[in-house]
């Protein structure tokens, strides 16, 4: 029972972290059509910002979590400004090859300015203890995280809804040039989406940080990438597919641990990725996303 319990919450662990990600990109390819791969740079940033307050004695938990999320907020701005606006209207593949540059400078610079090996940050240990919980035992930290998950997705939600920006989003999302014929400005939307992802990059650093307990110049390259699987099986473009893509492959990878045989555990990543080939066989443009026959005018 235990042995179930724990597993059942390492699923929903990963699948939120998999969720915050994907909210991440999907919430900037909805207004932009932009895959932004150098979003994995930004958790890799907070990661930095936690090495930065060691190095300044600044040890207070609560101080480091701030500036985590405070780095990434402003370096995901900061390439918005600098990198991705120049090239806003440009043709799609411009702005892939232009997140694909980003995201390989960022790591360059990490690897030549700070270090190539992994560095310790313990600041973070005071997340991880057991809570018992009947018969069970089960990672404070991983409670924390699909917590955590659940509360932004509301908040954001009801930001969404509830608020003139959040409403100007959704409507770039669905017709940007009517958005701007109405006078919102396009500068301000598309600065709020890339808040929005450095947000949720750096809250997801902070749970892998305190998981993993060290930061490199690779840290968010994996996540990332699995993030974006997520975001193709629950829909591109779509928010409530990017979290259900989250949590879906969250699930799958965990259940692929724990089922296949010791021998095949090198080959979980094939498993998983063969499952969700054969969900896009029958979902081709994701399970969330407008069913649409071939022939259709759209």
């Amino acid at each position: 029972m235990e042995y179930l319990a724990q597993q059942m919450m390492n699923a929903f662990a990963f699948g939120a972290e998999y969720a915050l990600l994907a909210l991440g990109l999907a919430i900037v390819f909805s207004i932009m059509g932009l895959v932004n791969f150098a979003h994995g740079e930004m958790i890799a940033v907070g990661g930095y910002s936690m090495v930065a307050m060691a190095a300044l004695s600044l040890g207070n938990p609560m101080i480091v979590i701030g500036f985590a999320l405070l780095a990434a907020v402003v370096a995901s701005v900061t390439l918005e400004r600098v990198a991705f606006r120049p090239v806003r209207y440009a043709d799609p593949t411009t702005g892939l090859l232009t997140a694909f540059g980003v995201s390989i400078i960022l790591q360059n610079l990490f690897l030549l300015l700070v270090s190539p090996r992994p560095i310790a940050v313990t600041s973070l240990y005071f997340l991880e203890w057991s809570i018992p919980i009947g018969m069970v035992s089960i990672s404070s930290l991983q409670l924390f995280e699909a917590l955590t998950t659940i509360i932004v997705i509301v908040a954001l939600m009801l930001f969404l809804r509830q608020t003139s920006l959040g409403l100007a989003m959704r409507a770039a999302a669905l017709d940007f040039e009517m958005v701007r014929l109405t006078g919102i400005r396009a500068n301000r939307v598309f600065a709020m989406a890339f808040m929005i992802s450095g947000m949720l990059a750096g809250i997801a650093c902070i749970f892998i940080m305190a998981r993993r307990g060290s930061v490199d110049p690779h840290l968010g390259f994996d996540p990332v990438l699995k993030a974006f699987v997520a975001c193709v099986v629950g829909g591109f473009g779509s928010l409530p597919g990017a979290v259900l893509g989250g949590f879906l492959l969250g699930v799958v990878e965990v259940a692929m641990l724990v089922l296949l045989p010791q021998s095949l555990g090198g080959m979980t990543d094939a498993f998983v990725f063969g499952i969700i080939a054969l969900v896009l066989v029958w979902r081709p443009n994701g399970i969330l996303a407008a069913r649409a026959e071939k022939g259709d005018k759209q």
